[in-house]
């Protein structure tokens, strides 16, 4: 098969690339850094883009039959309006830049494959979430992923094949949130953020680069939850993490109000709940690598 990634220098696209072309793959990927088009060397090809600038090389196309769409600014960063403009546009605008070029181009593309996330699903200590669920959450991120979501979908009006993969906490050492949870830990300062309680699904970075390939592979579309079978409360989450790192956990629990006072809007990140289950990835067959949280922490710091 051939793909062409988008977002394919960031965390998980640097994994999805490399294991894609290990298993025979041929892989186009499109960046806005010059310097980096030669970061994969012979395992994949790079083509310059700018989504900003409409600006894109149609020749990143030829051949293509999947699309896989990762492109998004990061949203860990401090969320002032003019970012937050950017959260939106460097999903959507993207894909919509990507939809004028497959439209242009005659297009041999079959599968659009786009990056999404659990955070449309209604916050909640009790719901469990699967792709059936209609329970959606309001505010930023929840519209952020429904237009990104909405921007996918257009692929279809061309006969394309869509798949949404919506993603959890990715567990990896090599950058995320776990990096940042597991700092304050080898501190001795960890402790758990809010309540604790709140349920957090995560998957390990090796088996959310193994979900896209399987979604490729076997040609599957429409929505998927791409997280563990297990999920565990924040509290959980701490605790194994400090267990794994072998450091105490003695400081009580962050308070809501001062994750609000030091991270504005974007504290909801920590003390939301979404407890969502893979249901439809795992009645397709996909056999999980890390399905509990103490398997996954073992490969990351064995």
């Amino acid at each position: 098969m051939k793909f062409l990634i988008s977002g394919a220098t960031g965390l998980v696209g640097t994994r999805l690339v490399r294991h894609l072309a290990d298993r025979g793959h041929t892989v186009n990927f499109l960046t806005m850094r010059r310097e980096e088009l030669e970061m994969f060397g012979d395992a994949a090809q790079g083509f310059m883009w700018n989504p900003s600038l409409k600006a894109f090389d149609m020749r990143s196309l030829s051949g293509v039959g999947t699309i896989i769409h990762l492109a998004g600014a990061p949203i860990s960063k401090p969320w002032t309006n003019d970012y937050k403009k950017q959260i939106l546009s460097s999903r959507v605008d993207s894909a919509r830049l990507l939809l004028e070029a497959v439209k242009t181009h005659g297009h041999t593309v079959t599968h659009f494959i786009s990056a999404s996330a659990i955070g449309i699903y209604k916050n909640s200590l009790t719901l469990v979430h699967d792709e059936s669920s209609i329970a959606y959450a309001d505010g930023f991120l929840a519209d952020v992923v429904k237009q990104w979501e909405h921007a996918a979908d257009a692929f279809g009006e061309l006969g394309i094949s869509v798949t949404k993969v919506r993603t959890g906490l990715v567990l990896s050492a090599d950058g995320g949130a776990l990096p940042q949870l597991a700092k304050p830990i080898k501190w001795g300062l960890g402790s758990p953020l809010g309540s604790g309680g709140q349920m957090q699904s995560w998957i390990q970075i090796d088996d959310l680069v193994r979900i896209y390939t399987f979604v490729a592979e076997n040609q599957l579309s429409g929505v998927y939850n791409a997280v563990a079978p297990k999920a565990v409360s924040n509290r959980e989450l701490v605790e194994q993490l400090a267990r794994r790192l072998k450091r105490p956990l003695w400081l009580p629990a962050v308070p809501e109000f001062a994750l609000k006072i030091a991270l504005g809007e974007r504290y909801r990140l920590l003390v939301e709940s979404q407890h969502v289950m893979p249901t439809k990835i795992l009645q397709a067959g996909y056999p999980f690598k890390f399905e509990t949280l103490p398997s996954a922490l073992a490969e990351i710091y064995p």
